[in-house]
């Protein structure tokens, strides 16, 4: 009985695919059209990540297509005429665009009923001022939510002003890329952007007007949460005071003498190639107790630094600045010292290779740096020669919690290194182990807690194989030492047997350490 029920259940089964299959056929044969019964969002969907042309050409399929193409809430002419970089470099005064590609995005938005809104609008073109303001109107006055605008124009052109007043406009990027624009007046600028939430503005002029110290304030843009500044050529002075902001980029503002930044909610803080580095009156003020990620890439060292409080709930901190030989001053060095005490609370701190240098600064020892507690992985990129041992020590007496240490090690030809070649049994002490070793009891805490040493570029020069064997004898609390070599393929096979046997002929201050080569 079991047998024959299931051989009834699988020849019941068999008919049933087998029907489902004649049926799928005769629906290809007669020719139904299953994807136009989809609603249209999953439509829209679906068009939106296609090229725009395709999308126009598909339009004339039937009516059903031709209504979607009114009503598509989303539009992406940025695959018409993408730019190239190589023609606009070679052109001081770039074409405008053919008046067919800006015919066709005309037309797109002419058909559109006027009730029907856009969600997203992006286009690259080149074009004139005129024709530019006739476009973003025309997408003002159907609503748009996000508009995304890289233009390049014969000449300067102005901020559009119809941007200012829209109550629709949530997320606005404009990006020039020859040769620039200006914002208008403050007075004109502050009466709007009500409602929105994201604007990023690239290469803006600032010949006549250097500051911006009442444009980004509560009153003028109440809901902005993200804000990119991007080649502000000319802006001196810039304050930035938005209560909602949680993002914040800055970056290619190299005449900029003075920022402010102030923020409750701010998480996120990027200010990059910043700051002129041959002002003597240069300064930086930072207030922001929820800020989590801090990226600060090859600014000049400004000659006043205040972080007004330290945010308890900064991750991560990566920090690269420069000082001009000729300008090493206590001021400079003391600005410093306040920039990384703002840092202090910071689970996560990468420092590049100039402000190692700037720590190994003979005038920085009068400077005490400020402890951090909260510090447990610390990443250094270094050229590693004699005169960063002073930076490194003061790096690591300040990090008395210290979990993970990562020393990237440069290997410029310009910096001397000195390869490990003492004799297999010579136990005299080098110059650089007496230093380390006269260390130990400033680095006690250090010592006491670092678990992970990582060592990228290891190339058995003296100062790294110093540096190992000390971490090695003093660290009680080591796990894993990991030396690697890179790319580097010239690698002298038996130096480093001889490295390998003198790590392993002394006693270990931690019994559950390893060191691993690779």
């Amino acid at each position: 009985m079991k047998l024959r029920r299931m051989a009834i259940m699988e020849t019941r089964s068999t008919k049933r695919r087998r029907i489902s299959d004649i049926l799928k056929l005769n629906e290809f044969e007669m020719g139904i059209d299953r994807i136009s019964d989809l609603p249209d969002a999953i439509l829209h969907h679906i068009l939106f990540l296609l090229p725009i042309k395709y999308v126009a050409q598909m339009s004339v399929l039937s009516k059903r297509w031709r209504f979607l193409w009114t009503t598509l809430p989303d539009l992406d002419f940025t695959t018409l005429s993408p730019f190239s970089t190589s023609n606009l470099e070679k052109q001081s005064h770039p074409p405008t665009t053919t008046s067919a590609t800006e015919d066709f995005m005309n037309q797109v938005l002419s058909v559109r009923d006027k009730h029907s809104d856009i969600g997203i609008l992006r286009f690259h073109a080149h074009l004139s001022f005129s024709r530019l303001n006739r476009l973003i109107r025309s997408a003002i006055r159907h609503n748009v939510k996000e508009l995304d605008v890289e233009v390049a124009t014969n000449d300067f052109f102005n901020f559009p002003r119809c941007v200012i007043g829209s109550e629709s406009l949530r997320v606005f990027r404009l990006k020039s890329r020859h040769p620039g624009f200006r914002l208008l007046p403050s007075s004109t600028m502050i009466s709007g952007f009500q409602s929105l939430q994201s604007l990023s503005l690239s290469l803006v002029i600032f010949d006549k007007q250097p500051s911006l110290l009442d444009l980004f304030s509560h009153s003028s843009f109440p809901f902005l949460k993200n804000l990119h500044l991007d080649a502000c050529f000319g802006l001196k002075y810039l304050h930035v005071g938005c209560r909602a902001l949680e993002e914040f980029n800055l970056e290619n503002c190299f005449k900029l003498q003075g920022l402010d930044i102030s923020g409750a909610k701010l998480e996120r803080l990027k200010v990059a190639s910043c700051f002129d580095a041959y002002s003597n009156k240069s300064w930086v003020k930072i207030n922001a107790p929820k800020l989590r990620h801090l990226l600060w890439e090859y600014n000049a060292v400004t000659d006043t630094t205040i972080f007004e409080q330290c945010s308890s709930f900064l991750h991560e901190a990566s920090i690269n600045f420069f000082i001009l030989h000729e300008d090493i001053s206590m001021s400079k060095l003391q600005s410093v010292q306040n920039f990384l005490s703002g840092l202090s609370r910071a689970h996560s701190l990468t420092l590049e290779s100039q402000p190692v240098e700037v720590l190994s600064n003979s005038n920085f020892f009068a400077v005490n740096l400020q402890q951090f507690h909260n510090l447990k992985s610390l990443e250094l990129r270094t050229g590693f020669n004699k005169s960063n041992f002073h930076g490194l020590a003061c790096l690591f007496r300040s990090t008395p919690s210290l979990h993970t240490l990562i020393l990237n090690i440069i290997n410029d030809y310009k910096i001397e290194r000195k390869q490990w070649n003492k004799d297999l049994w010579d136990l005299s002490s080098t110059e650089e182990e007496q230093y380390w070793e006269s260390q130990t009891q400033n680095l006690k805490s250090f010592l006491q807690h670092l678990k992970v040493v990582k060592i990228h570029g290891f190339q058995e020069c003296e100062n790294e194989v110093t540096l190992a064997k000390f971490l090695l004898k003093n660290g009680k609390a080591l796990e894993e030492m990991i030396l690697d070599a890179g790319h580097c393929n010239a690698r002298d096979t038996l130096r480093r047997q001889k490295i390998r046997s003198q790590l392993m002929g002394f006693s270990w201050a931690s019994s559950n350490a390893k060191v691993v080569f690779q």
